[in-house]
């Protein structure tokens, strides 16, 4: 198993997910600062500020496992999102949380990122389910989702408040053994 002094980088064709660093902290500021990203998100503020990556910072890095990434484009070394897990032990599960910056949507790098920390989550932690919730209106969270194989089970209604406004939340999951079906 990992440990929090190590540090763990997880590879796809276009992407490199590692562990947040301090550098990190000048590009989370200025992508999560973008009022589209925090509008959809269940715990990213508006605005956000170099204290809230600070203390973003400070939180991912306690834990045995890492399980949040930064998500780096490959060939430019550009910071363009985040993915990672909110494991339970207890249950042999994590929630799923993703964020991909303004600048690089459309482009399947969230779709792309998610994938491979499923993978991780299922081979490397060898956890038996992962969940996540994306607001009823983000149709991209919920196609990627889709597109990964998780199943819709179900809606919670005016579940949480963002904004001083209640949103609904559509819940997703996966079991390790649809993941490896997928995998065939």
């Amino acid at each position: 198993m990992t440990t929090m002094s190590q540090t763990l980088e997880l590879r796809t064709r276009r992407l490199l997910l590692r562990s947040h660093v301090e550098s990190d902290v000048p590009a989370l500021v200025r992508l999560l600062g973008a009022r589209e990203v925090a509008a959809t998100t269940l715990r990213i503020p508006h605005p956000y500020t170099e204290e809230d990556a600070r203390k973003f910072l400070s939180s991912v890095s306690e834990g045995s496992a890492p399980t949040r990434f930064a998500v780096f484009l490959e060939e430019t070394g550009e910071l363009c999102g985040g993915c990672g897990l909110s494991p339970d032990a207890n249950h042999s599960h994590a929630e799923l949380g993703y964020w991909i910056g303004v600048p690089f949507w459309g482009n399947g790098y969230c779709t792309e990122a998610v994938a491979e920390v499923l993978r991780y989550a299922f081979e490397d932690l060898g956890l038996h389910r992962i969940f996540a919730h994306c607001f009823v209106v983000n149709a991209g969270s919920r196609r990627v989702m889709e597109k990964l194989g998780m199943k819709y089970e179900g809606r919670l209604r005016q579940h949480i408040i963002k904004w001083d406004e209640y949103h609904d939340l559509d819940n997703f999951g996966m079991l390790a053994d649809e993941w490896r079906a997928t995998r065939l």
